[in-house]
């Protein structure tokens, strides 16, 4: 169960990261997000 878990988070994780820098700094400056901020954006998206 916790090797599921583990792998479901780090899903998560990957999708979150890669939707955020597909945004263009405009957009993540929209959110209120800057580009350095997205792996800790990421890591609590996947918890």
């Amino acid at each position: 169960m916790n090797l599921a878990r583990s792998f479901n988070n780090w899903r998560k994780y990957r999708q979150t990261v890669n939707e955020l820098g597909r945004m263009s700094d405009r957009e993540l400056r929209d959110l209120g997000i800057g580009r350095s901020d997205i792996p800790y954006i990421a890591r609590k998206a996947s918890i």
